[in-house]
């Protein structure tokens, strides 16, 4: 998909009054995937967009890497899932994850993850067209940034940012070239704060954050050794080493995750926040390393040592005035869980339509207000999920963990293999600590299950209250809830092909979807005749609900209607039959005008 596909219009504010003389629409301060997405996004919606960064170039390190499956659906709509796709390491190679003395020694256990195991497989494949991937940020970011460069918007390497001051017009934003040492401003209608976990954006704004930053110390090599005959007959991106060289701390395991199968790894550890800091001196790192492999020979190539603090902290406000924060600058959290870079993603994805729409017309200004309102529960919840899923390893650690031993594996080892009562209980643990892991490592609900509360939503009033019928934070519960995401379900395609309901909608529009018998909705639509909506007839040619799947989950009468949102969540329903037009073009109005915050 191309810029063109979106057919924008002209900003509403450009050629009069007091926002003219704008060097660009908006201002992004970032380039992580924050940042890159919220320029792809806007340069797909025909938006003027403008990022700098202090950094010569893009990701240096493979910091976030799992891609879930809202993540790659946003990819998906944007146009570029197929381009991350070839750089990522594949569904099914990310494999089961893997708890071992070391890679040649003896295995403690395995878990099925992220999704393929036998008893989940079917509920993802089920839940989306996309997989997961596993993609490390150096090799997503240039998708994101090179797609959003060749659909208009602009970027700016080795700048930086210095401050800004807004008004009622837009934002004036300081900034300086560190090539040259020039200092100067440009004009934007808006500015996105997306510079990471240190957010100078966030600290002018006051934002306020709730939680505790440094709770925890980590060390990360990033090193080169083929490890093929070690992992290629039991693929997998996650090994948890226990290993007297494992440096036991809270976690009290070592972690080798693959990058590149199977050659480029990382090895971590944690490390006391009151010690002297990481001994990162190559020798000790490869003695590491090879503890880690159990091969006391093996050749490797160390290309980068670095550290990092676990975080635990999110701002309560995501926004003030004309100026928007988003990714690590308000959700601040350890890698477990793999949501970091998919809530940035996310975040920016729900940003970029609203800024797209005020911008150009569609709605009021107050629509930006529901960012906050939206994204801001979220990141409280990954907050607090990834802080849990790390303290969930203490009971694992618990079952292999012995004191006093001279030889800490092998005490482990016959602790868990014990024969008599003592093993069986130990085992028993075991079994239940694995069980708690599934809420790191196979938590659908948790990626996909997210309701948004906000005026860009309208509630059904007969609805009541959404109850789950299995767990939320596990199993995703498809539903067309105001609020909620559209669910996926196969349609016929017009060349024969099979389409997903998420491939007939967004794209930059509002979506009305209704059924065949809903032909006085596709006439309101057509009476409003706005170029920002398209109607959607499931049922007929190019969506055809040859499987029946779309009959059986959307929850509302065929002639009934949907009103989906850009970003894939559904703004509001009416699901009784409509047979009427009047009452249909009525209905139709109302819910547009409240939901984009226009005048009706």
């Amino acid at each position: 998909m191309s810029a063109r596909d979106i057919a924008p219009s002209p900003t509403s504010d450009a050629a009069s009054g007091p926002g003219t003389g704008f060097d660009t629409d908006v201002l992004i301060v970032g380039t992580g995937p924050t940042g890159g997405a919220a320029a792809l996004a806007l340069a797909t919606y025909g938006v003027r967009a403008h990022a700098v960064t202090r950094w010569n170039w893009l990701a240096d390190t493979p910091r976030a890497h799992i891609t879930n499956q809202r993540t790659v659906e946003v990819l998906r709509d944007l146009g570029v899932e197929a381009e991350a796709t070839t750089h990522a390491t594949p569904w099914e190679q990310m494999g089961d994850t893997l708890f071992a003395t070391s890679l040649a020694g003896d295995e403690i256990a395995r878990l099925r993850t992220w999704g393929t195991g036998d008893d989940r497989i079917g509920d993802y494949v089920k839940g989306s067209p996309c997989p997961l991937l596993d993609i490390p940020q150096p090799y997503l970011e240039p998708v994101l940034v090179g797609n959003a460069a060749a659909r208009g918007a602009t970027f700016g390497f080795n700048t930086e940012y210095l401050g800004h001051t807004q008004d009622d017009a837009g934002v004036t934003v300081a900034l300086k070239d560190l090539v040259t040492a020039r200092e100067y401003t440009m004009r934007a209608r808006y500015l996105i704060g997306a510079d990471g976990a240190r957010s100078r954006v966030v600290e002018e704004l006051g934002l306020p954050l709730e939680g505790e930053l440094a709770r925890a110390a980590t060390a990360y090599v990033l090193f080169h050794a083929d490890l093929s005959r070690f992992v290629a007959h039991r693929p997998s991106i996650l090994h948890w080493l226990m290993t007297p060289s494992a440096a036991f701390g809270e976690i009290g395991m070592g972690l080798l995750r693959a990058i590149r199968p199977w050659h480029t790894w990382i090895a971590g550890w944690g490390y006391a926040l009151d010690g002297p800091g990481p001994d990162f001196d190559p020798e000790s790192v490869k003695e590491r390393i090879r503890g880690y492999v159990g091969d006391p020979d093996l050749e490797i190539e160390i290309e980068s040592c670095s550290s990092w603090y676990v975080n635990q902290a999110h701002a309560t406000r995501y926004s003030r005035g004309r100026v928007f924060c988003g990714g690590d600058a308000v959700h601040r959290h350890p890698p477990s869980s793999g949501l970091g870079s998919n809530t940035s993603i996310q975040d920016a994805f729900n940003l970029a339509w609203k800024l797209a729409f005020v911008i150009r017309g569609h709605a009021g200004p107050q629509l930006l207000e529901t960012y906050s309102d939206e994204r801001m529960p979220v990141g409280a919840q990954v907050v607090a999920r990834a802080n849990r899923s790390r303290v969930d390893y203490a009971p694992l650690n618990e079952c292999f963990r012995t004191t006093g031993a001279a030889d800490p594996v092998a005490a482990g080892l016959a602790k868990l293999r014990d024969s008599g009562p003592s093993g069986v209980a130990v085992r028993d643990a075991l079994t239940a600590a694995l069980e708690l892991k599934n809420y790191e490592f196979n938590a659908q609900g948790v990626e996909l299950n997210q309701r948004y509360t906000s005026t860009a939503v309208l509630p059904d009033p007969e609805a009541g209250e959404e109850h789950f019928a299995r767990d939320p934070q596990l199993y995703l519960q498809a539903t067309t809830r105001p609020g909620a995401k559209l669910p996926h379900a196969w349609l016929l395609g017009a060349d024969g092909r099979r389409v997903s309901t998420l491939d007939v909608t967004g794209r930059g529009k509002l979506s009305l979807v209704t059924g065949l018998a809903g032909g006085s909705w596709v006439r309101a639509a057509a009476e409003l005749d706005l170029p920002f909506l398209r109607t959607v007839v499931i049922g007929a040619d190019g969506a055809e609900d040859v499987y029946r799947d779309w009959a059986r989950i959307r929850e509302v009468h065929e002639a009934g209607a949907l009103l989906v949102r850009p970003d894939g969540y559904i703004a509001w329903r009416r699901p009784d039959a409509t047979w009427d037009d009047e009452d249909a073009l009525v209905r139709l109005r109302c819910a547009l005008a409240a939901v984009l915050s226009t005048a009706a």
